[in-house]
């Protein structure tokens, strides 16, 4: 069953969040109908601009886009951290726009993580006291969130570091320790603004590891905002690219780079290595009257950099088969080096 046969954990629908003199009144008499004359006209400026998504459990969906596409206003809007102009957002089929201010301060301690750019620890406090601090709001036992803020820092690798202040600490240590103080309340619903732009990229690459080492035990539903599509490639489930506040395009990685819906999204995927994201079921054919497969199969999920060298070797066509070891499909050499090299003859 595939993610979008589920119910959404969070559904947005119709978003805007404009700014200017009087902008929800104005917009209010667009009659629905706001381009980009619309806002010149008027002196507004649509930082998320009829924004509509769902984001599934267990999803990591990676909004992405170049600084001032809107990405950062539109996780503020879907976590209620600012006000959007108009639309609906719903959690878990609860209004969110809807909820007094208690109610959403109930959902923002029980159900949602949020980690930021800017780390933001406490720097009189040890790695185990800011972990630890959510949940000394919340009034628990000191035991119990002792016990807790240990766990979290086994979970993120910084064992014997518990007693260590954040200026001992390098980048990539202190971006851990505000991941785990966000897990730290067990959220159901994570947001991450750019959590490693500010890292150097070995320790960001090894923190995109943790990340998808952490996700893979946890499962949790996650909106992850970046501008690196390399980063977004990696981690994402699907991607929303964003330009000038409106979504370009939402879909897995492999049909961006296959199909991208617009010529700004194609401009994302010119340079992106295609063996590095497209997977065998994602370029494989029907198997064609005339196929004499060779004698060794790959499996749907094998990424072609890693299989590529095998199929173009092969003069026969090779089965694709599923994780039941169920046919496929078949990868055709021709068909390989199309999808790989598109604009060579």
């Amino acid at each position: 069953m595939t993610i979008e046969a589920t119910r959404p954990v969070i559904h947005c629908k119709n978003i805007f969040k404009i700014f200017g003199h009087s902008a929800q009144e104005i917009q209010g008499k667009s009659g629905g109908k706001v381009d980009q004359e619309f806002l010149d006209n008027n002196g507004l400026v649509a930082a998320v601009n009829d924004v509509s998504l769902e984001v599934y459990p267990g999803e990591m969906l990676v909004v992405m886009g170049l600084s001032g596409s809107g990405k950062s206003t539109l996780v503020r809007c879907l976590s209620r951290l600012i006000e959007t102009t108009s639309g609906s957002i719903n959690i878990e089929g609860e209004d969110l726009l809807a909820m007094s201010e208690k109610e959403l301060i109930e959902l923002r301690r029980n159900k949602m993580g949020m980690v930021f750019q800017n780390f933001a620890l406490l720097p009189h406090k040890t790695v185990l006291e800011n972990i630890a601090f959510p949940l000394q709001m919340r009034g628990m036992k000191k035991e119990d969130y002792v016990a807790r803020a240990l766990k979290m820092i086994e979970l993120v690798s910084l064992d014997g570091r518990e007693n260590d202040f954040p200026r001992q600490l390098s980048g990539g240590q202190q971006q851990r320790v505000g991941i785990a103080r966000s897990l730290a309340i067990e959220p159901d619903i994570w947001f991450l603004d750019e959590p490693f732009s500010a890292l150097d990229p070995l320790i960001r690459k090894e923190m995109q590891d943790e990340f998808l080492r952490l996700q893979s035990i946890l499962k949790k539903t996650i909106v992850f905002i970046t501008h690196d599509f390399d980063e977004a490639l990696r981690l994402a489930d699907r991607i929303a690219i964003m330009f000038h506040g409106r979504v370009e395009q939402c879909s897995t990685p492999q049909d961006i780079v296959l199909n991208p819906a617009t010529d700004y999204v194609k401009k994302f995927t010119n340079d992106v290595p295609r063996e590095k994201v497209l997977t065998a079921g994602a370029i494989m054919d029907e198997e064609r009257p005339d196929d004499k497969p060779a004698a060794i199969s790959v499996n749907q999920s094998d990424i072609i950099e890693d299989i590529a060298e095998f199929i173009l070797g092969q003069e026969r066509p090779v089965v694709v088969h599923d994780d039941d070891g169920n046919r496929v499909g078949m990868l055709h050499r021709d068909t390989v080096l199309k999808i790989l090299f598109p604009g060579d003859k």
